[in-house]
């Protein structure tokens, strides 16, 4: 119930600005679904107060309750407090920071995000999100609005690295939507349906391998603002744009289709007569070895009266070049990851992700080059 009281505070913060403007049924709507998310004294007496006297009167009582302050001072302690990626204001936070965050903010397409231009390669893309995933990260900076900043910054390498969303995005991407806007203040989302295949968090756990450098491991936080309500956020834009059961589910339709799909073909094509793994669900339990490279894969008992002459080296051959293939993929994985551990080393000065980048076996890495020996002498 505690995580949902940043959820519940924000939907009060909406509600109030529903009042002001004399919206009353969107003020009801969320101040109700505040009072589910986690209740409170403030929504409680909103709602009375809304419910008997109206729109003008609900918000004389909100502002009764809230103190003597100037409505201007309010306006602006309400507005930092309940930013969307608001920063945590008890912990400090440099001048430079808010510069950046303002930058990232009065950025109108996302290869301003990460500074570069519409010719910018793979390499140049992730050069750019890396700095900058660990200049905002909520861990780092706390400077109000950090958080949405790092979010902004994630969701445009999410959408420039995909081949076919960037091609849709030099199309019809570009400047923000005047027409679409956020409530109060909350104006970072103009991706037009650019919607990312992966959460920032997410994306940055590919990059640096979990946790952020120095910290413990936990979901990424700053201050009231938790990624772990993803979720939660997801439904509102739902809710907000008025999508139905229908809307849902004709969304939903190519991935139960395409689910089908993957289970008839299985069904259908009869397993390889060879794996690389013991799979006693599918009888490949003898192990053999193949004659050029000694590559080990399982069959099963009726194998070797099969396939023989042509058909077993045509077996064989198919088995170590499968081999190969996971191997040098597998050691394209490692040196990623140590290179990806070196440089958030470098940049925060981490001994600890120094030693143990240097402590990684590589093993896929070392078969690779023994591989490529064998090859070699051949």
């Amino acid at each position: 119930m505690e995580g949902n009281r940043d959820e519940a505070e924000k939907c009060i913060h909406i509600a109030t600005g529903a009042i002001d403007a004399g919206d009353k049924e969107k003020a009801l709507k969320f101040l109700n679904k505040a009072e589910k998310l986690y209740p409170t004294e403030k929504a409680k007496a909103l709602l009375e107060a809304l419910t008997m006297n109206g729109s003008s009167a609900g918000s004389s009582a909100y502002r009764r309750r809230t103190g003597d302050r100037s409505q201007t001072s309010k306006a602006q302690h309400e507005q930092e407090r309940h930013e969307p990626g608001g920063g945590d204001s008890s912990k400090p936070f440099e001048s430079e920071q808010v510069e950046g965050v303002q930058r990232i903010k009065r950025c109108k397409d996302y290869y301003e995000v990460l500074g570069v231009n519409k010719e910018a390669s793979e390499e140049d893309l992730k050069k750019a999100y890396r700095k900058l995933a660990l200049k905002f990260h909520p861990d780092k900076n706390h400077a109000p609005g950090a958080t949405e900043a790092f979010k902004k910054i994630g969701n445009a390498y999410a959408v420039l690295s995909n081949t076919e969303k960037r091609r849709q995005y030099d199309l019809t991407g570009g400047e923000e939507p005047s027409s679409r806007s956020h409530s109060h203040g909350a104006g970072f989302d103009f991706h037009r349906g650019f919607d990312p295949d992966i959460t920032p968090e997410d994306l940055f756990n590919m990059f640096f391998g979990g946790g952020f450098p120095s910290s413990s491991p936990h979901t990424f936080t700053n201050g009231r603002t938790s990624y772990s309500n993803h979720t939660n956020y997801r439904q509102e834009r739902t809710e907000e744009r008025g999508d139905g059961g229908f809307s849902m589910f004709i969304q939903l339709m190519p991935i139960v289709i395409l689910i089908l799909v993957s289970i008839l073909s299985q069904m259908m094509v009869s397993p390889p007569p060879y794996s690389l793994y013991s799979r006693p669900s599918t009888g490949q339990t003898i192990k053999r070895h193949t004659e050029n490279l000694h590559v080990d894969y399982y069959v099963n008992r009726d194998f070797k009266s099969e396939f023989k002459g042509s058909a077993l080296h045509q077996i064989e051959k198919n088995v170590e070049e499968d081999y190969v293939t996971n191997v040098r993929n597998n050691c394209w994985k490692e040196r990623q990851t140590k290179t990806d551990l070196l440089y958030a080393a470098k940049v925060y000065r981490d001994d600890r992700m120094r030693k143990k980048a240097e402590l990684m076996t590589m093993d896929n890495c070392k078969e690779l080059d023994r591989l490529n020996n064998l090859f070699r002498g051949g």
